[in-house]
């Protein structure tokens, strides 16, 4: 096959790897927000999450039109994420953990996004601009984290 092919198991594998990127990033700023005392930082939390959701139903339906089925976060990422959460929270309670946490979370999210683009280059254009949108979600997230911090 040639590089400029698509390939449907790019395709898929794509699309699946950015159900579970969003999945695990509504559930991780849900975990957050009743920690969130900055109503301005409460805010922007709840649009991004809206952000993430409104292009979970763009995954949803490209999943559908390929016949295959999301993913759920790996469940030991899960686990761990909502440890790390956990334990920081209850030794120090403010916006500044919460900041800190969403942008390690928001970091790790565009690293692995730019992996699987790089490792399912043959996916079709649709579902690359998918990703990079999310990408560019967590980009965003990061940066309007920063006067938190």
């Amino acid at each position: 096959m040639g590089s400029g092919q698509t390939n449907r198991e790019d395709t898929i594998r794509l699309l699946q790897e950015c159900d579970a990127g969003i999945k695990m990033g509504v559930e991780a700023i849900g975990d957050v927000l009743d920690h969130v005392e900055s109503r301005e930082l409460k805010k922007m939390l709840q649009e991004c999450r809206s952000r993430h959701q409104r292009l979970a139903k763009d995954v949803e339906e490209a999943l559908q039109r390929s016949g295959a089925e999301g993913k759920k976060p790996g469940f030991a990422a899960q686990v761990m994420s909502r440890m790390k959460t956990s334990v920081k929270l209850s030794a120090e309670d403010t916006d500044r953990t919460v900041a800190g946490l969403m942008t390690d979370g928001a970091n790790m999210g565009v690293k692995s996004l730019h992996r699987y683009l790089n490792a399912y280059r043959n996916a079709e254009k649709d579902v690359r601009e998918i990703a990079q949108r999310l990408a560019s979600l967590e980009e965003r997230l990061a940066r309007e984290l920063q006067p938190f911090l």
